[in-house]
């Protein structure tokens, strides 16, 4: 194959058909750079698109372009300082030893097919000093094992990069290196138990075929060593994790699933081998393989649905950077690894970069908040505003004051409430695990029963018929109607950017009749806005003000945002009064800001009051904004046969207006915390599942005593702690989206509960009577067990409400993080 590069429109190039790069399918500027590739002209949007596709050329890889099912990645012609990847302290970190060399695992934002894995190891393959390497165009990772003393990380990468795949760095390593480890056994297990199983079937198939007992007994031992011989690895090395399961559980002094699986293997194939070594009549090789490889089969579609479910955790480990631009004192800059940051640095973000850090931004710029909040447009944030780790940076370069790091950023906060939300075990699947307890325990009492009445009236056939029983009954379906369909659940709850954190969260949503809404920070978009200041009494205006906003500086209220970017004294001796007002001294003043009866003493009013205890000096008008999606939220609720209420600490007036404009009905004004407890008790009372969404400290005790309770994330960590779900996202939308998941889900649960109890009423009668052969039982228990798993994963594929903006977790699932820093600079922007 061979590549010319033309740069004259005389070339004998004719434009693309469809007017757009040959190896990236962008448009195509006026003069594209042209290239012709064994005879045949193409055009290219850019040089680097040229270079790449002349390279892929002489490589003699151009196969990539006809196997390919997704355009390639434009060429960065601007490169990137790769040599930060050669630096010791980041290979310390996520470099290790391997014989010969160092390992590292990448991702790549560019791997968009399969054509894309085989070209990248390829390509590698032909890099001086590279040991090993491996491409996944599933996940977007590449695993490469190099020499050091032959060539470094950088030289292969910029070859990478030259044909449009970016590296970044994969956190989350020793997670992800044992992911691949169990997947790699569960695979090669599938294929030995999948071939053992044929073989041994074929087998057996010649043995039930002599129906006349006209097979010579020779030739008859001959099959049945070989079964034994094609059996015995599926059984013990493809079966061994059952069996361990099982020694496990007995450990315990319980029984469970794999007690039954492991034990039914085990007495078909020792049983089997007693009668080929004494020339029996039966033998269940084929039962004991077959059931083998269809329950791997199940469990791997299981693990499928945890895997997905797990989706939201890896998105979140790759959002971190893994180099941060740090601004010197004299202004220049130096690329630094994201550990290296600490409180008060200067962070400087590129556009398409990742934000390495929580802080203050400097100056005004724009933000991809989708991983952390859902929302799929870029937000605009002004200089003074928070900006967080693992957000990209759009439209123009920012710089930000470093507050927070590592562990104690958002990013890793969020983290961990999705890591605990996943390591928690729900009543219902715990109650499942009790029911296949005492279900084994029931069955393994019927088997004997059946055992002794078929050896009284067929002893030919009894162990046969036992081992019938003991197989099509498995309650493996049982046992993963529930946790299946909650993992997925929880899996398509993230997905939309939903944390679960109660045990009982998704069972208690599904229940809900009732749902109670706070106001400020909750429906409202919690920016509210001085509209109006009357002083009394001769006070000057701008006093008033700057008492106000030293008082609600560190208050942590959503109103204070009212009061933010006043300039004014510090306030001492701080105290907030949940559901009433702040109190503190000013210069000296002891002064209180809140209702009118906390401030000043007097008669109830809307607004809030600036006063002494006794008389008024200030009154501030303060107004609201419903969130832009709060009406459709609480339509759909309606919609969805709930009851909304709103209960609010704010004066009646504006608590009626604001509800009437939001279509509620049930509408309450001037609660204090103990009054929105009271509120959820009354409807307690009345036999009413209430549900409570809000984000303050005075919602924390509401929260707990709701019969589920909804936080959002934006809120105070306090509301979090005592919520059982949490809303990463702003809008709102996402409240009626987890109703109508946890009712499918609840729905979901009933369906499997009921085929696998259904499935065993019929199933255990029909092989207790003899009338299901061990290998036909091995397939009714598989098939079960696969239609429980099946009828999971549909939560997985619900689909997202009308009027709701698909985010970008749901476009992009796992690999959000990567394929949204597709313009994220080498070195500085790389999601780690």
């Amino acid at each position: 194959m061979s590549a010319t590069l033309s740069g004259s429109p005389e070339s004998g190039a004719a434009r693309a058909a469809d007017g757009t790069c040959h190896h990236c399918s962008e448009p195509l500027p006026a003069q594209p750079a042209r290239l012709a590739i064994d005879g045949q002209a193409h055009e290219f949007c850019c040089e680097g698109c040229a270079a790449a596709a002349r390279w892929i050329g002489e490589a003699r890889l151009g196969d990539y372009y006809r196997l390919r099912t997704a355009p390639a990645t434009r060429i960065d012609p601007e490169g990137g300082d790769l040599s930060l990847w050669d630096r010791e302290e980041v290979l310390a970190e996520h470099a290790r030893a391997v014989p010969g060399g160092r390992e590292i695992t990448l991702l790549t934002d560019g791997m968009r097919c399969a054509a894309c894995a085989w070209l990248i190891d390829r390509v590698l393959a032909r890099e001086p000093g590279i040991i090993d390497s491996g491409a996944n165009a599933v996940t977007g990772r590449i695993r490469l094992s190099w020499d050091p003393a032959r060539t470094t990380l950088s030289t292969p990468l910029a070859r990478l990069a030259a044909l449009g795949y970016r590296p970044y760095l994969a956190t989350g390593e020793v997670r992800e290196r044992e992911r691949r480890r169990q997947r790699n056994r569960d695979l090669l297990r599938i294929g030995i138990a999948g071939l053992g199983a044929m073989q041994a079937m074929m087998m057996a198939e010649a043995l039930y075929l002599d129906i006349h007992a006209s097979m010579l007994p020779v030739t008859r031992d001959f099959f049945r060593w070989l079964t034994f011989l094609l059996s015995t690895p599926v059984v013990f090395y493809a079966g061994w994790p059952f069996i361990a399961g099982a020694w496990r559980e007995l450990s315990q002094r319980r029984l469970g699933m794999d007690v039954l699986i492991a034990g039914s293997t085990l007495l078909a194939w020792a049983a089997s081998v007693f009668e080929t070594v004494r020339g029996g009549t039966h033998v269940w090789y084929d039962a004991a393989v077959m059931f083998v490889f269809l329950l791997l089969l199940a469990r791997m579609l299981e693990q499928r649905a945890r895997a997905r479910a797990s989706a939201q955790v890896d998105a979140l480990a790759r959002a971190r950077p893994a180099f941060a631009e740090r601004e010197r004192d004299d202004g220049s800059r130096e690329t630094v690894p994201v550990a290296a940051l600490a409180r008060g640095d200067i962070a400087c973000v590129a556009v398409g970069g990742v934000v390495p850090a929580d802080g203050i931004l400097l100056e005004p710029s724009r933000f991809e908040e989708a991983l952390l909040t859902g929302e799929w447009t870029a937000v605009a944030r002004e200089a003074g505003e928070r900006v967080y780790a693992g957000t990209l940076c759009r439209e123009r370069p920012a710089r930000l004051r470093v507050d927070e790091t590592g562990t104690a950023t958002r990013l890793s906060q969020l983290t961990a409430l999705v890591e605990a939300a996943q390591a928690q075990r729900p009543p219902l699947a715990l109650a499942g695990e009790r029911i296949a307890h005492h279900f084994v325990a029931a069955l393994l009492v019927t088997a004997v029963c059946v055992y002794v009445g078929w050896r009284i009236h067929d002893p030919s056939r009894a162990l046969e018929v036992v081992l019938a029983l003991l197989v099509i009954s498995c309650p493996c379906a049982l046992a993963l109607a529930v946790p299946t369909a909650l993992a997925t659940a929880h899996g398509a709850l993230a997905r939309i950017g939903v944390l679960a954190l109660g045990e009982r969260a998704l069972e208690r949503l599904a229940a809900a009749t009732d749902i109670v809404f706070d106001k400020t920070g909750t429906l409202s978009d919690g920016r509210p806005v001085l509209a109006g200041i009357e002083t009394f009494d001769g006070f000057d205006r701008d006093t008033a003000l700057a008492i106000a906003a030293a008082l609600e500086r560190d208050s942590g209220h959503p109103l204070a945002q009212a009061f933010a970017g006043i300039d004014g004294p510090q306030a001492m001796a701080v105290q907030a009064h949940a559901g009433a007002g702040i109190e503190g001294t000013v210069e000296g003043v002891h002064w209180r800001l809140g209702h009118a009866g906390f401030a000043a003493g007097q008669a109830d009013d809307e607004g809030i009051w600036l006063g002494d205890g006794t008389r008024a000096v200030a009154h501030f008008r303060i107004e609201e904004a419903a969130r832009r999606d709060a009406a459709d939220a609480v339509a759909q609720l309606r919609a969805l046969g709930l009851r909304v209420h709103l209960s609010s600490g704010d004066a009646d007036a504006p608590v009626v207006a604001f509800a009437a404009r939001l279509g509620i009905e049930h509408a309450h004004a001037r609660q204090r915390p103990e009054d929105k407890l009271g509120y959820a008790r009354a409807l307690q009372a009345q036999s009413r599942v209430v549900a409570m969404v809000g984000d303050g400290v005075n919602d924390a005790p509401v929260l707990a005593g709701a019969d589920v309770s909804l936080a959002m994330a934006e809120g105070a960590p306090l509301a979090q702690q005592s919520a059982d779900l949490v809303l990463t996202g702003r809008t709102l939308q996402r409240v009626p989206q987890a109703i109508a998941i946890a009712r499918r889900t609840r729905q979901v649960i009933r369906q499997n509960l009921a085929w696998a109890a259904g499935y065993n009423v019929i199933a255990v009668p029909l092989a207790a009577a003899g009338w299901v052969t061990p290998w036909l039982a091995a397939l009714g228990m598989a098939l079960s067990s696969l239609l429980v798993v099946g009828n999971a994963l549909r939560l997985a594929r619900m689909p997202v409400q009308a009027g709701a903006k698909p985010t970008a977790q749901d476009a992009a699932g796992p690999r959000v993080a990567a394929a949204s820093a597709a313009h994220a600079p080498h070195g500085t922007g790389g999601v780690a």
